[in-house]
């Protein structure tokens, strides 16, 4: 089996989508996410210029926070990555040779699974947490359904018409760990709603996990 490389102690298991960011605005949105207590940031690279945001919120931020890439679907995107200084890869599928690529740069990887086959592939090939793809047709009551047969350590994490308001629902499923797209960033927003979201988005964990993690 793969050495898992290892989930980060973040403070909050939040993970900031920011699908469609332009470059010039990354470091303000970023900034604020960061701010507002989201340290896990990930910009899909179907956004304008990924790198060029990504490489821009490692320079940006502190070095606790962790700025990556989703939609990783190639090798050469894992080499971009990493060149960008990037260490979360997020994808929507569970692929060997980019989960390979990955660990040999050490990055945190959470491949997308949707069934007890791909969890435990995705496990074996070494992945720091699992994303559940999309959570919401899945629900909470399927993931707990496969929660109660995966290693209790494996960190899970719900991605995909999730929001602040579905925190409580899916704790009760051993969900620990959140990705928040559209209810928290979408382009044309300005960094005052995005911080505005983030900060509720906080709130809301704080209010189903007992505060920071």
């Amino acid at each position: 089996m793969t050495q898992t490389a290892p989930f980060p102690n973040l403070k909050r298991g939040l993970v900031a989508i920011l699908r469609g960011l332009k470059p010039g605005e990354a470091v303000a949105i970023g900034q604020a996410i960061f701010d507002a207590g989201i340290e896990a940031i990930e910009v899909p690279l179907n956004s304008p210029e990924p790198f060029v945001s990504i490489a821009s919120l490692v320079q940006a931020l502190p070095k606790t926070a962790l700025v990556g890439a989703g939609t990783v679907l190639t090798v050469a995107d894992v080499d971009a990555l990493h060149k960008a200084g990037g260490r979360l890869l997020v994808s929507p599928n569970i692929d060997a040779e980019v989960m390979g690529r990955a660990m040999t740069y050490n990055m945190v990887t959470m491949p997308g699974v949707f069934t007890p086959t791909e969890a435990f592939l995705a496990i074996r090939l070494g992945a720091s947490a699992l994303k559940f793809f999309p959570a919401s047709v899945l629900g909470a009551g399927g993931i707990s359904a496969m929660r109660a047969v995966l290693p209790a350590e494996i960190v899970v994490g719900a991605v995909g018409g999730v929001s602040d308001k579905d925190f409580a629902g899916y704790k009760s499923a051993g969900v620990s760990a959140f990705g928040l797209g559209s209810s928290l960033f979408k382009p044309g927003l300005s960094v005052e709603e995005v911080a505005a979201r983030a900060r509720a988005a906080v709130t809301a964990w704080d209010a189903a996990f007992g505060g920071e993690a």
